[in-house]
């Protein structure tokens, strides 16, 4: 038994040996079965010169005592060699199948022919079959599954013991062969199968680290896309990219963020921003061959970086491509102020979030050409001409041409003031609140020539908000809808009343039509705006229309609210954030 401590310290050696080549690049692929015949071969010949260290490694047996010195040479005729070469072999085929099992097994076993001793063919057969054989295994081995450590160490000692069993039918003398069996077997088995556990110990480390790592990184890049989608659902504008950047920021070890489009820089936050500008040209000539190519690229100098300004604090950068429908349409970058921040860790994760953001700012694009296809919908719906509408002002017009000719010139303004925002609306996907204010009093004139005592109607308007830009149609059938529906119960000599109010509250946009008239029964109110309803006095197709249109266009922040009691009167709210609707700059503009 003196042997198996003298075995365990060159065992350990190997295990050292193999931990550092657990950190090379090509064997985590192999690993991750990421590999080719170039990449077997290579594997074969690390692991075969595995093989040939422990060839000089090993323990010298002589018919009378053990050798522990270090790198034999040549073996006389009397002596042999303990050693853990089945072990690398063995290891090599259990992850590599059989091409890398018999290329290390050829290497390593021709290497032992080559040391002589009365071992030398036995050794050099049993190492070939023991990497013909794990090789095989190989094939349904899974380093991941639950036992795959104790199965492996199974393995490697049934692999030591078939060399024993090897070296007592080849090697001559039998006597001499059995008598070191009888020393050798119990060490070399049992250092076999613990140094291999340790190596697939040592694997399975690896692989829970990158497991780890890879579960971190994609719950952070989730997290992240998650903050940002409310943004890039906006496309690529200075605000949206500017929060986006900030969220980078935050969530990243990088010391700036930009983002641009493929002519400006749209938001730059962190380091130099000082003289990475929005709405400026852009200043690194990395970023235009990264839109011109489409392909990630990897800065590790300030001259790679490519900045105009010397004094730049950027020292290295990750600049990944945007791509919607095979199109760059922009950047987003990562820098550094030292390049040892920019880690492979980061690296990925920027690589991973340029994807996600792709993918976002694709569904962007999608989801607004299908508001731009409804809103056209809607629009030409709207833009056509009610022809009842059309005939109870030309009755009306008509009667008062003998009676009041200015009230009937005036009345036939309104007529085309209306018809002409009916067009407009039809044209344009937004307009400022006071030409839809135009296209509501123009209605209202007419309305009001024809039931000139029914309803008065008040509007509160608060004059900062007369240029802020609306969808069109939003507010005139609400006043419809009023005027229709509102007073059908009034007694002769009542008079409604309705007001319409516009004004910014607590950084919200809020427009409100209210009146005085019937109200609406609980039931009814819970299916206006939700959807079409079945009724003698109309369908709800107006409101349920406002209501999609504001939801599709300003997203689920949007508020469409009525309020209604019966013989109470109703109230229609339509509340917007600012941002939501026109960015933080607009909104600032707009409050100055």
């Amino acid at each position: 038994m003196m042997l198996l401590p003298v075995m365990l310290e060159r065992a350990g050696i190997l295990v050292i040996v193999a931990f550092l080549l657990s950190r090379l690049k090509l064997f985590r692929q192999i690993i991750h079965h990421e590999y080719g015949i170039k990449e077997k071969a290579i594997l074969a010949f690390i692991f075969g010169l595995f093989g040939i260290i422990s060839n000089y490694t090993g323990v010298v047996i002589n018919q009378d005592s053990i050798s522990q010195a270090w790198g034999h040479q040549h073996l006389s005729i009397q002596s042999a060699i303990a050693n853990t070469r089945i072990m690398g072999v063995g290891i090599a085929g259990l992850l590599g199948g059989p091409v890398v099992g018999i290329g290390a097994g050829l290497i390593a076993g021709l290497h032992r022919l080559t040391l002589g001793g009365y071992t030398n063919i036995a050794c050099s057969i049993s190492t070939i079959m023991a990497g013909m054989i794990m090789g095989l295994l190989g094939l349904r081995y899974n380093i991941r599954e639950r036992f795959a450590s104790l199965k492996a160490v199974a393995y490697g000692m049934a692999m030591e013991l078939l060399q024993m069993a090897t070296i007592l039918v080849i090697a001559r003398p039998f006597d001499q062969a059995a008598e070191l069996v009888r020393i050798i077997a119990v060490p070399m088995i049992t250092i076999n199968g613990f140094g291999t556990f340790i190596f697939i110990l040592i694997i399975q480390t690896i692989l829970l680290e990158e497991e780890r790592t890879r579960t971190f990184q994609t719950h952070k890049a989730l997290n992240i896309a998650q903050e940002t989608l409310p943004y890039f659902r906006k496309g690529l504008n200075i605000d949206s990219c500017k929060k986006v950047a900030e969220i980078m920021l935050k969530n990243t070890t990088a010391k700036a963020v930009s983002i641009t489009d493929q002519h400006h820089v749209l938001a730059h936050v962190g380091a130099a921003s000082d003289h990475h500008i929005p709405l400026k040209s852009m200043s690194t000539k990395l970023t235009k061959r990264v839109l011109e190519q489409g392909k990630v690229m990897v800065a590790t100098t300030r001259e790679e970086i490519q900045c105009n300004r010397g004094d730049c604090p950027l020292q290295a950068a990750i600049v990944l491509p945007l791509i919607v429908h095979e199109k760059v349409v922009g950047t987003l970058k990562l820098y550094f102020t030292n390049v040892q921040q920019l880690s492979t860790v980061e690296k990925e994760l920027a690589e991973g979030l340029s994807k996600l953001f792709s993918i976002q700012l694709e569904l962007a694009e999608a989801e607004l050409q299908r508001k731009l296809l409804k809103d056209a919908e809607i629009k030409a719906l709207q833009a056509q001409i009610h022809p009842h509408f059309l005939f109870n002002a030309i009755n009306t017009i008509s009667s008062l041409v003998r009676i009041d000719a200015d009230e009937a010139r005036m009345l036939l303004v309104k007529l085309g003031t209306f018809f002409r925002s009916n067009l407009q609306g039809a044209r344009n996907m937004l307009i400022p609140l006071e030409k839809e204010l135009e296209h509501v009093q123009a209605y209202l004139a007419i309305e009001q020539a024809r039931f000139p005592n029914k309803y008065v109607i008040t509007f509160e308007i608060d004059s900062m908000v007369k240029n802020i830009m609306i969808p069109p149609f939003t507010l005139q059938p609400l006043v419809e809808n009023a005027i229709h529906h509102a007073f059908l119960d009034m007694k002769p000599g009542e008079k409604g009343s309705i007001f319409v109010r516009a004004f910014i509250i607590d950084n919200h946009f809020c427009m409100e039509t209210e009146d005085d008239g019937r109200g609406i029964n609980g039931t009814m109110i819970a299916a206006l705006g939700n959807e079409t309803v079945h009724s003698s006095e109309g369908t709800g197709t107006a409101l349920w229309n406002i209501k999609k249109r504001i939801e599709e266009i300003y997203g689920q922040k949007a508020v469409f609210k009525i309020e209604s009691d019966e013989k109470e009167g109703t109230k229609v709210s339509i509340t917007v954030p600012l941002e939501e609707m026109w960015g933080e700059e607009y909104v600032k503009s707009i409050c100055s």
